[in-house]
């Protein structure tokens, strides 16, 4: 530049010198004003013409100009390209955070200083029933009509989360959110949502069991606990005394059956899949759960003096399966033992192992009282019982069929029901065909 001013006063001193000598000083000056409103004139052309390659959609690569102006030109060509290439990272990197964010399993909502909704990520607007394009701008409040988060969004500390109900598809399937606020930028509020609907379920199912197994502990022990109180307040005979006792070792029984059940599920729950290295022949272990239930039909017929139940068991195919053979023993003979607690005395139960495409299934058939459709999906949970009462007198601990479920669950198999009321029940244990082999070593 100062190159250039100095070309300048050159070129006008060699222009004005000769015409000091020709036209005086009076001549000299107007040359040299005249030369001066040339180059202003050129100047003025030359920064129009900059101004219009400035302004142009699209600088011209290379414009075909010479000296001071090319390297103007060329310089702000390069500023551009830098600042280009810098907005496209920036615009790049908001794209790869807005997508890492949509990506989240947790809701996020950004609101400007009115508390209006500027964005929000699809999880948020499932967890709250917002609609991206329609809900743009509006209040939160406004859209999320929950009386808890009113509050929660009026007072002044956000420093803790607020349990509130989310949008849910049905009444049965009700959502639950943990929402929070946070502060950030001039006057903006940040709301994260999260979905906590298995964690409430789990703590809700949690609070069941420990009810139920306080329910199910205290029933014995008030018994044993009221023939204790009779036995040392009141005088009995022999006879009384042994009939006190009899019923006293019956409630002891069925606390450790539960407690056998409960330690049993315990370490089904915390304990690794069985493997496929152990092998459990069929024809011992049908063979064995046979005799076991003649066994206990004969036991409560004899207490009811009624008829034994008609136990009929197909021939057990010549194949073993793969697992822990206790928890297979255990899924079967609660099937089993199921069946003939709560069909009546004289009812048929029908025992069959067949093999399908898909495996091996164990079938247990009663003609007992049935089950209504509403109860089926409920009864391999905990102490669910469709009649306590009666599960109560046949000694069942209401565990049975959530460690046979558990067990199945382990090697890979399901349990399935069915019952129509008053036509029997039918229960499968369905294995794997991973599970089932030809051999039995």
């Amino acid at each position: 530049m100062i190159f250039s001013v100095v070309e300048l006063f050159m070129g006008v001193a060699l222009i004005a010198v000769p015409a000091w000598f020709f036209g005086g000083p009076v001549g000299a000056l107007s040359v040299a004003a005249l030369a001066l409103f040339a180059h202003a004139v050129v100047l003025l052309w030359r920064i129009h013409r900059l101004n219009q390659w400035l302004s142009a959609p699209q600088l011209k690569l290379d414009p075909p100009w010479q000296g001071l102006w090319l390297e103007m030109a060329s310089r702000i060509q390069r500023l551009l390209r830098l600042q280009e290439k810098q907005a496209a990272m920036h615009e790049q990197r908001l794209k790869d955070f807005l997508l890492a964010i949509q990506a989240s399993p947790n809701g996020v909502v950004l609101l400007d200083e009115d508390s209006r909704i500027e964005w929000c990520n699809d999880t948020a607007a499932s967890h709250l029933g917002l609609d991206v394009q329609k809900d743009h701008m509006q209040h939160i409040v406004h859209l999320v009509r929950d009386p808890v988060f009113a509050r929660y969004f009026a007072q002044d500390d956000h420093s803790s989360e607020v349990i509130i109900d989310g949008r849910s598809i049905s009444v049965v399937n009700a959502r639950k959110l943990s929402a929070q606020l946070h502060a950030y930028g001039e006057g903006r509020l940040l709301l994260l949502t999260r979905d906590i609907t298995a964690l409430a379920q789990a703590d809700a199912m949690r609070r069941d069991f420990v009810a139920n197994v306080s329910h199910e502990i205290r029933t014995p022990l008030t018994v044993l606990s009221g023939f204790v109180e009779t036995l040392q307040s009141i005088p009995l005979d022999i006879s009384e005394t042994q009939q006190y006792l009899q019923l006293m070792s019956v409630q002891s029984e069925r606390m450790q059956s539960l407690v056998a059940d409960l330690l049993t599920l315990s370490q089904l729950e915390g304990s690794h899949p069985p493997g496929l290295q152990e092998k459990v022949s069929l024809p011992p272990l049908m063979a064995h759960i046979h005799a076991d239930a003649l066994a206990l039909t004969e036991l409560l017929a004899s207490k009811s003096e009624g008829p034994m139940h008609e136990i009929c068991m197909d021939a057990v195919p010549e194949f073993a399966l793969l697992g822990a053979r206790s928890e297979m023993v255990s899924a079967v003979s609660n099937l089993v033992n199921n069946a003939i607690r709560y069909t009546p005395l004289g009812g048929k139960i029908h025992l069959q192992w067949s093999l399908t495409p898909d495996g091996a299934v164990f079938a247990v058939k009663d003609s007992g009282p049935g089950i209504a459709a509403e109860h089926l999906p409920r009864l391999s949970e905990r102490f669910y019982r469709v009649d306590r009462s009666r599960s109560r007198e046949t000694g069942g601990t209401g565990l049975g069929l959530a460690i046979t479920k558990h067990v199945m669950q382990r090697h890979g198999g399901e349990l399935r029901i069915e019952s129509v009321l008053g036509q029997g029940s039918t229960f499968k244990l369905c294995f794997p065909l991973s599970r089932v082999s030809s051999t039995l070593d």
